[in-house]
């Protein structure tokens, strides 16, 4: 459990490895600024390369809460802030009024009947340990939304009128992240550090199988991965990420499968890509040649 901010950009690795995730040495040293500088971390890149997962693992790591905050079109604060409990509200009324009390207009709107979502949550956190706050997908909240993000995480506090304004003792440790879908704006990337990440190379997914699917026979494992290397180069609608990989892998592997041929892989393909036309344009390239370029780089 981390309760201060690690010394060097090699703690960052090591203990991002030892809750089996793998970091270059790009994305450790963003991560090491952004907890030594109580910075948010936006994370950018493709589907399926493994942003939220590092929000997920921080949490792991250092002991504190996972608040996941995930952005659509439309969110507002009742969803991403705070709402009163009214049915709760109501019932206390109620019960106050059989039993012929008073009914003081303080007492509704007091943190008993605050519920707080991860917004609020992560700023009135008590405690050494700071929650990881995961904003995902920040590229699908619109304009204002954004705008309002940016504003708590400047100050790190929000305002509820009927109680004041809450005050972060701790700063959370914040990690947004985008598939681009948009672009996210200027303000907003400019109170944060920036970090893009890419489809792993062939021996980052290699280590990242044998860690994430240890069951999977090695030189299984090396076919996958130089398969899905070569994927991503046919500019398919969706490339496959990381966790297509390791369910490939293991769906393979639960087949039986030693090393990868061209039967097994055309009725697997489902595993790996998630879209008709991208099936479409494998077979229309050639299973075959696929399955022979795989083995022969993982030779």
């Amino acid at each position: 459990m981390v309760r201060t901010a690690p010394r060097t950009v090699d703690d960052v690795r090591r203990g991002l490895a030892a809750h089996d995730y793998l970091a270059d040495e790009g994305l450790a040293t963003s991560i090491f600024l952004a907890l030594a500088l109580e910075r948010p971390l936006l994370l950018e890149g493709e589907a399926g390369v493994g942003k939220t997962e590092v929000a997920k693992v921080l949490a792991r790591w250092t002991g504190g809460e996972l608040l996941r905050l995930q952005c659509y079109e439309g969110i507002d604060a009742a969803q991403a802030v705070y709402e009163w409990d009214y049915s709760r509200q109501l019932l206390h009324l109620r019960a106050v009024e059989a039993g012929g009390g008073e009914v003081v207009e303080d007492e509704l709107y007091s943190d008993r009947f605050l519920v707080k979502r991860p917004l609020l949550a992560a700023v009135a956190h008590e405690g050494d340990v700071p929650p990881v706050l995961l904003v995902d997908e920040i590229d699908r909240a619109d304009d204002e939304f954004e705008a309002f993000l940016l504003e708590i995480l400047s100050d790190w506090a929000v305002s509820v009128p009927e109680l004041g304004v809450v005050r972060a003792e701790v700063p959370p440790i914040v990690v947004l992240t985008s598939n681009r879908t948009r672009d996210v704006h200027d303000a907003l990337k400019r109170r944060c550090l920036y970090h893009w990440i890419p489809h792993p190379d062939f021996e980052r997914e290699l280590a990242i199988l044998r860690v994430r699917a240890p069951g999977v026979p090695d030189a299984l494992a090396r076919d996958v991965a130089a398969a899905v290397e070569a994927l991503r180069r046919l500019e398919l609608y969706k490339p496959p990420g990381v966790a297509e990989t390791i369910d490939w892998a293991q769906a393979l592997a639960t087949l039986g499968t030693a090393r990868l041929d061209e039967k097994t892989v055309d009725v697997t393909l489902g595993t790996i890509l998630k879209y008709r036309e991208d099936q479409e344009r494998v077979r229309a390239h050639g299973v075959g040649a696929l399955v022979e370029a795989a083995v022969a780089r993982s030779a």
